[in-house]
C-alpha cells in the first residue's frame, strides 16, 4: 500500500520572539508571540481525603490557597499578563528575578534552590492533532505545600495527572508537593517518548519516499523543518538531563526521602529520551545525504543514457561524414549498392555497440 506523503507544516521563520531590551534586572516583559490569549488560573486543593478544583480568570482566587494543611497546585495560564503574575509573587514572596524568568520564554531549562521554595524552568512540547509541533516554556515553583506552574497558553499533556488528583488514583492524594512537583515534570518527560514516536514516523515516512524514487522536489523542505524541529527537541531535553540530575541530589527539606526514588526514575526516563533525540537527529542529517545521493543516482543514470547514445552515433555520424564529403572523387560513391552497403554496415555498427553494452551491463 503506498504510504501518503508527508507535508511538514510549515515554519515562519521570520516570526522570532521578542528581544529583551536593557531593562533593570527584575523587570517583567514578556518575550512570547502568545500574547492577547485571556489568562486561565487553574486551582487544586487536596488531601488524602478531601479534594476542591476552582477555574478562574482572576489570580486573587490564588491567594487564600497559602499556608493552608492542603497540598495546593494552581495553574496559570497564559504569561503576557505581567501585572496579574507580579501580584502573584509579591503575595507568595517571590524573588523578582524568578518572575522576570518564568515570562522570559528564551531561559534555558534550568533550577534554581531558594529558602522557601524551589524554582525549575523546562519545556514542554506535543503535537497538536494537525501536526503543528508545539514547544511551550514553562515554570514550576514548589514550595512546602503548594506548587506554581505557569505555561504560554491553554492546552497541555497534564490530563491524566488532572485526573488522578481528582479521581484519587495512584500516590499522588497521599504525597506531599514534592510528589507533585515529581508527577508534574513526569508528564511532561513521558510525553517527550510521544513527541519522539512521532519523528520516528516522520523519519520512515521521508526515508520511504526518498526510497520509492517518487517526486522528491518539495521533501528538502520537509527534512529542514524536522531539523529545527529536533534542535528544538535537544535544545529542551539536554539542559533538563542536568535539572533532574540536581533535583534528585538537592539537600533540601522541600524533598522527602521517598521521592528522590522516584527523581532517580525520572532522571533514567530524561536520559533516554536525550540517547533518542541523538539518535534520531544524526537519522535526520543522514536524510539530507541520502536525499543528495538519490539526486546523484538520478543524475547520473541520466548521463549513462546520453552516454550511450552519443557513443552509438559518434561513429555512425564518422562513416556518414566520409560519404558526405563534397570531393569530386570517391570510389565508393560509384558502386551501384554502395548506399545499401553503407547501411549495411551503419545496422551492423548500431547492433553490435548494442550488444556489447549489453554484454557489459551497462544497458
Amino acid at each position: 500500500m503506498k504510504k501518503p506523503k508527508f507535508r511538514a507544516p510549515k515554519m515562519n521563520i521570520k516570526k522570532g520572539r521578542k528581544s529583551k531590551k536593557n531593562e533593570v534586572p527584575g523587570t517583567l516583559e514578556y518575550t512570547g508571540d502568545k500574547s492577547g490569549l485571556p489568562t486561565k488560573i487553574e486551582v487544586f486543593d487536596y488531601t488524602t481525603d478531601y479534594y476542591e478544583y476552582k477555574e478562574s480568570n482572576s489570580i486573587e482566587d490564588a491567594f487564600d490557597k497559602r499556608n493552608t494543611k492542603h497540598i495546593s497546585w494552581i495553574n496559570i495560564n497564559g504569561l503576557h499578563n505581567t501585572e496579574e503574575i507580579e501580584k502573584l509573587g509579591e503575595h507568595y514572596n517571590i524573588h523578582p528575578l524568578i518572575l522576570e524568568d518564568i515570562v522570559d520564554t528564551a531561559q534555558r531549562p534550568k533550577i534554581d534552590e531558594y529558602a522557601n521554595y524551589l524554582f525549575i524552568v523546562f519545556k514542554m512540547m506535543y503535537h497538536r492533532e494537525d501536526g503543528e509541533f508545539i514547544n511551550e516554556h514553562m515554570s514550576l515553583i514548589m514550595g512546602e505545600d503548594y506548587v506554581l506552574t505557569f505555561q504560554e497558553s491553554d492546552g497541555d499533556v497534564f490530563d491524566g495527572l488532572r485526573s488522578r488528583i481528582a479521581n484519587s488514583k495512584g500516590r499522588i492524594r497521599n504525597n506531599g508537593a514534592d510528589y507533585l512537583m515529581f508527577a508534574i515534570l513526569d508528564a511532561v518527560v513521558d510525553n517527550y517518548f510521544t513527541v519522539m514516536e512521532t519523528i520516528s514516523d516522520k523519519v520512515e515516512t521521508l526515508e520511504d519516499l526518498l526510497f520509492a524514487q517518487e517526486d522528491t522536489k518539495d521533501i528538502t523542505q520537509d527534512i529542514q523543518d524536522l531539523k529545527r524541529e529536533i534542535l528544538k527537541i535537544r535544545r529542551a531535553t539536554l539542559p533538563l538531563r542536568e535539572v533532574v540530575n540536581r533535583i534528585e541530589k538537592i539537600d533540601s527539606p522541600l524533598i522527602e526521602e521517598k521521592t528522590s526514588t522516584f527523581l532517580r526514575d525520572l532522571y533514567d526516563h530524561i536520559i533516554q529520551v536525550n540517547e533518542s533525540v541523538d539518535i534520531y537527529r544524526e537519522m535526520i542529517w543522514g536524510l539530507m545525504d541520502m536525499y543528495m545521493t538519490t539526486i546523484s543516482n538520478k543524475m547520473n543514470e541520466v548521463m549513462k543514457v546520453l552516454t550511450i547514445m552519443a557513443s552509438i552515433f559518434i561513429p555512425l555520424t564518422f562513416m556518414a561524414g566520409i560519404y558526405g564529403m563534397n570531393f569530386e572523387y570517391i570510389p565508393e560513391l560509384q558502386f551501384k549498392y554502395g548506399y545499401f552497403y553503407l547501411w549495411g554496415a551503419m545496422l551492423i555498427v548500431f547492433f553490435g555497440l548494442l550488444w556489447y553494452f549489453k554484454r557489459k551491463k551497462w544497458l
